[in-house]
């Protein structure tokens, strides 16, 4: 009985363990290829959309782009 739960609980944090690693891996690989948005994507977006991107309106995107990813 003692070898059941000792198995278990070791084949229990090994998968959480290799499940870990995994995610980790997953989402290193995401953001190579999807990097986060910042001052210099927002300002060629805004150029491509036919807008003279400002200072201070981009930092006004940025700061309101930054406390929609905090909620």
């Amino acid at each position: 009985m003692f070898w059941y739960v000792l198995t278990a609980v070791l084949a229990l944090a090994a998968g959480v363990a290799i499940g870990f690693f995994i995610a980790r891996r997953y989402m290193m690989d995401y953001l190579k290829k999807n990097p986060p948005i910042n001052e210099q994507m927002l300002r060629m977006m805004m150029m491509q959309m036919g807008m003279k991107p400002s200072q201070k309106k981009i930092n006004q995107m940025m700061a309101q782009m930054n406390k929609q990813q905090d909620k």
